[in-house]
């Protein structure tokens, strides 16, 4: 009853629809006990937007480290960033992150900030890309079709960043190609609490 319950309150409230979907939709389902059968739907990328959003809702929380306030500490399989407070506490937020092949772990330091950024596709992107049939833009100008979203923070003297998205349904998923993505208020929030040179730790 709980796995037809929980089946119910989603077709209401995040409009769910079977067969085919695009590589955005999200997939997931449950087991009816009562049939023995697992049930599966798709639901739209707006739909798995608004559970992420809830789902990964930003908070202040209880966080024990031994960094220093200030310092931001990514957990890539949490799939959680933390901006470490005083006093024992830090600010959480839910990422997505890079998959597979394209994870990475280390410390860096905050270089440069910026709002709406333009976004130039690395070359190794591009051919990548150009592989799976693909054409990737040479530029794409700062805006809400921008895949940086509203603002980014730059990694040191990478080519990473900690940055908006204008694909919320991204967020708690292994997607990227290595940077690290936030819902865009999200990304603003933090955006106004850091520094150049800030520390990054990636976990």
């Amino acid at each position: 009853m709980r796995g037809i319950r929980l089946f119910v309150s989603a077709l209401l409230a995040f409009a769910v629809f079977g067969g085919a979907a695009s590589a955005q939709n999200a997939a997931t389902g449950f087991f009816d006990s009562a049939t023995k059968k697992w049930v599966s739907y798709r639901l739209t990328p707006e739909a798995a937007g608004a559970i992420a959003r809830s789902k990964y809702k930003r908070s202040v929380v209880r966080y024990r480290t031994g960094e220093k306030p200030g310092t931001i500490i990514v957990d890539t399989g949490e799939r959680r960033l933390y901006y470490v407070l005083a006093k024992g506490k830090a600010v959480r937020y839910g990422i997505g992150v890079g998959r597979e092949g394209f994870t990475w772990s280390g410390t860096e330091k905050i270089t440069r900030k910026a709002k709406w950024p333009g976004w130039t596709p690395p070359p190794e992107m591009i051919r990548r890309e150009a592989k799976k049939g693909r054409k990737l833009p040479g530029y794409v100008p700062g805006g809400p079709k921008n895949p940086l979203g509203a603002r980014a923070l730059y990694l040191g003297g990478t080519d990473y960043r900690i940055h908006g998205t204008n694909e919320d349904w991204s967020i708690g998923r292994a997607v990227s190609s290595g940077c690290i993505r936030m819902l865009n208020e999200d990304v603003e929030d933090l955006y106004e609490r850091v520094g150049i040179g800030a520390k990054v730790v990636v976990l």
